[in-house]
């Protein structure tokens, strides 16, 4: 009788096994299908993800996110990894400044953090003792928040324009620019303000910066993000029955009636489901998406990537003693202090050095320097580092390497949003999914578990079935 009900059940098949796979597996499970998650890589967690480098536990980049991210946050807590991480308790953000030549270097230390003070006074202060701008420009600043304060972001105009272009419209100069604008914007876009959308620029720092005071407050894993994003992403889809198919690349989707059927490569028997959802990247679902699948597809050849370079370093010594700060003045963006994630204590390296640190450097919208060989990178980032760090220029570099990421994230130019498809297809039964689709945020962690929600909650309401609560802050449906 069991297995007469089993079969009795909806199929579902799920070609990706990032954090949109991950949230749209569970969900169907959790609506009562047969889930089958096929990802073509061995692990789980799409672009965030960790390896190893010998005996070190390496991130393949620095991801955060804010504490208004609540579909992630949802989705970290139906995996129960919530002990797994840490949000501020109030937003502070070390922003260290550095001019002169780099044997008489002039380091300027600001943060930029929030008070107890509703919106927009939570930042009043920081703003007004912020170094790294002067008076006029502080008001500059101001201005240029109280005017995106009224922006509507339901207006589609907003996305014809770029972020740049507007905020020089607004008043803005190349020192507000740099010091704060960008200091932002270029982490969470991976673009500048002149190659971004204003529709994505005034969505991020509308709802991280001036919507709620806590809503900027920076969460972080406290473990490497496989620990969560794999390991604990693998035990509770297995344990929400779905069947997780590893190093299990789909070649081929043939749309059919009653159900599809999805090929994976090497393998004769193709997968049947009644419910398909393509979860990968933006280049994957286009080259699986039958014809005319959605509307204008051929849009979809237009949609550009960014690239993210990540460079890793570890010192004989301690040489940071925060753990991140952006930085002002150099071609490094943002350090974060990796040592205890990575468990370099417990490796030879750091056995042989027992006061070793472990340094990430997060480098976004790197077009021009993400092909650069390793030796290069090295001659540019490690003067540079000394230059923000005196400590570091007297330290042993014991092991320096970089990871790239050339396709981390969709281009968030302006024009955008057209080609940014629903979840829905005309093909009943196939869905869309990925940070790429048409969530409304730009591609990050949280885009990638909403797209995930908004594919399954499109597949249920299209099957006649009522769709669980929907708060409209992307938590996980109780």
């Amino acid at each position: 009788m069991t297995g007469r009900a089993d079969a009795a059940r909806p199929a579902a098949v799920v070609v990706g096994g990032g954090l949109a796979g991950i949230t749209a597996a569970l969900r169907l499970a959790e609506a009562g299908h047969r889930v089958t998650l096929a990802e073509g890589r061995p692990r789980l967690g799409g672009l965030a993800f960790s390896f190893q480098r010998g005996e070190l536990t390496v991130d393949n980049g620095q991801h955060v996110y804010l504490r208004c991210c609540t579909a992630y946050r949802g989705l970290l807590e139906r995996l129960g990894a919530n002990r797994l991480v840490h949000v501020q308790d109030r937003l502070e953000v070390p922003v260290l400044g550095v001019s002169g030549p780099a044997d008489a270097p002039v380091r300027t230390l600001g943060r930029l953090e929030r008070a107890a003070l509703p919106v927009p006074l939570h930042l009043a202060g920081s703003l007004a003792r912020y170094p790294h701008l002067g008076p006029a420009d502080r008001a500059r600043v101001v201005r240029g928040a109280l005017a995106l304060r009224r922006l509507d972001l339901a207006d589609p105009a907003l996305d014809e324009v770029s972020f740049g272009d507007w905020l020089r419209g607004q008043g803005q100069n190349e020192r507000t620019l740099a010091a704060l604008w960008d200091l932002v914007g270029v982490a969470t876009l991976n673009a500048r303000a002149d190659q971004v959308s204003l529709a994505l620029a005034a969505m991020v720092f509308k709802t991280g910066l001036l919507s709620d005071p806590g809503a900027s407050d920076i969460g972080t894993a406290t473990v490497p993000l496989g620990v969560i994003h794999h390991d604990r992403a693998l035990a509770e889809l297995e344990r929400a029955g779905v069947k997780v198919l590893l190093r299990a690349r789909v070649a081929e989707l043939k749309p059919a009636v009653p159900q599809h059927a999805v090929r994976l490569e090497g393998v004769d028997e193709p997968l049947a489901a009644d419910t398909v959802v393509l979860a990968g990247a933006q280049d994957t679902a286009a080259a699986l998406l039958p014809p005319d699948a959605i509307t204008g597809q051929d849009r979809l050849a237009a949609f550009g990537t960014a690239p993210i370079l990540n460079v890793h370093v570890i010192y004989d010594r301690q040489v940071l003693r925060r753990p991140f700060f952006a930085a002002l003045g150099s071609p490094v963006q943002w350090v974060f202090d990796r040592t205890r994630h990575s468990g370099l204590a417990g490796t030879a390296l750091g056995a042989a050095h027992p006061g070793a640190q472990y340094l990430a450097l997060s480098q976004s919208a790197v077009q021009d320097e993400i092909d650069l060989p390793v030796a290069e990178l090295r001659r540019r980032y490690l003067p540079e580092l000394a230059r923000l760090l005196p400590a570091a220029g007297g330290a042993e570099v014991l092991d320096f390497f970089v990871t790239r990421e050339r396709t981390a994230t969709f281009d968030p130019a302006p024009g955008t949003a057209a080609l940014r498809p629903g979840p829905r297809t005309a093909v009943p039964g196939l869905l869309l999914a990925g940070a790429w689709t048409a969530t409304g945020w730009p591609a990050t962690m949280e885009g990638a578990v909403r797209s995930g929600h908004a594919a399954v909650d499109a597949a249920l309401a299209d099957a006649g079935r009522r769709r669980p609560s929907d708060r409209g802050d992307g938590r996980w449906p109780r």
